[in-house]
């Protein structure tokens, strides 16, 4: 049983560690375009 733990533990760990190197060296930067919508006001 103190094996099962040990292990995962071991496999959280290296999830953790997987996600925040994923984090700092993936291209997470959105992409930006611009949106042009005409608006029509009705003033009256």
């Amino acid at each position: 049983m103190g094996q099962l733990i040990k292990a995962v533990l071991v496999l959280a760990v290296l999830g953790f560690l997987g996600l925040v190197g994923y984090a700092y060296l993936a291209d997470l930067t959105p992409q930006k375009s611009q949106v042009k919508v005409p608006v029509m006001l009705h003033a009256d």
